[in-house]
């Protein structure tokens, strides 16, 4: 596979002047979905991989093995430029490096690195907490150096917003950006004063986990150089929705043919290419 011309295109967004938003895929047919539909990126998160892997909650408890196959299999499924969650990097900054092999490998274009304590520690207090920023910018640094394709992309993700302050956050940029990374993900607690104060304080793009108001605003949010803004990922408790609903449906005795909502053949078709494997069965087994 060619994973460098769609790394070329998330950095043509990177580079640009506009921000987009992101479909939220877990396999392959979700990204040809998003693909076909016009997306320019897809967003994999460590959630929705515990939960399409696993059938778990977002403890990290994945492990990377099992992110990275599954990120390979959306990759592969077509040209949907990939953008992923890679936690904390799955461990110290020599796991992070493995974490940008492994993931580079898997034909990715962009995945971001975050400072929060993961997974929970043991004791009594749940609250989430922050890595210090020396141990940030060593995580950065290790996966800078660790990729081979230049044309992936590194970004420094902080929950300072969420866990701390403004002034925590934008310190955690700075010192992410001075370390070398390529964008700055804000994760948590994002307000209007935060992205303006954020943005004018680094000269990199930004990566918003999402809002609305002018948080939604791809407009304003261009203008406060914000590339990429997630919209939830939604589409993955639609399909649960979708499958729990059929399931009882039939558990309950309705007849297949009764069923609402169920996708029509053409669309199935589409979705697993299948007119490009007809067209290999005939180029390759003589078949009809």
């Amino acid at each position: 596979m060619n994973w460098t011309e769609r790394r070329e295109r998330f950095r043509a967004i990177l580079s640009g002047n506009r921000c987009v938003h992101p479909g939220s895929v877990y396999d392959a047919i979700s990204a040809r979905i998003a693909e076909d539909l016009g997306f320019e990126v897809g967003m994999f998160s460590g959630s929705i991989g515990s939960m399409s892997v696993l059938g778990a909650p977002d403890l990290v408890v994945l492990t990377l093995t099992e992110f990275a196959s599954q990120a390979n299999r959306i990759c592969r499924a077509g040209s949907l430029a990939l953008l992923v969650d890679a936690d904390h990097g799955y461990g110290n900054a020599l796991n992070v490096r493995r974490t940008v092999e492994e993931l580079e490998t898997a034909g990715i274009c962009a995945m971001s690195i975050e400072d929060t304590v993961l997974p929970r520690p043991y004791g009594p207090n749940g609250k989430p907490s922050l890595s210090s920023v020396e141990e940030g910018v060593g995580k950065m640094k290790a996966a800078l150096s660790a990729r081979q394709d230049k044309n992936l992309v590194i970004a420094g993700r902080t929950s300072a917003l969420a866990i701390a302050n403004l002034d925590e956050a934008i310190k955690r940029a700075k010192a992410y950006v001075a370390a070398g990374v390529d964008a700055v993900f804000l994760a948590g607690g994002v307000t209007v004063e935060a992205v303006e104060a954020v943005s004018s304080a680094i000269r990199v793009p930004l990566i918003l986990g999402g809002g609305s108001g002018q948080l939604g605003d791809l407009n304003w949010l261009a203008t406060h150089r914000v590339r990429v803004a997630l919209q939830t990922h939604a589409p993955f408790s639609a399909a649960v929705q979708a499958v729990y609903d059929t399931l009882k449906a039939l558990r309950d005795g309705v007849a297949p043919r009764d069923l609402k909502n169920i996708a029509p053949p053409e669309l199935m078709r589409r979705v697993t290419r299948a007119d490009n494997y007809q067209q290999w069965t005939r180029d390759f087994l003589g078949g009809a």
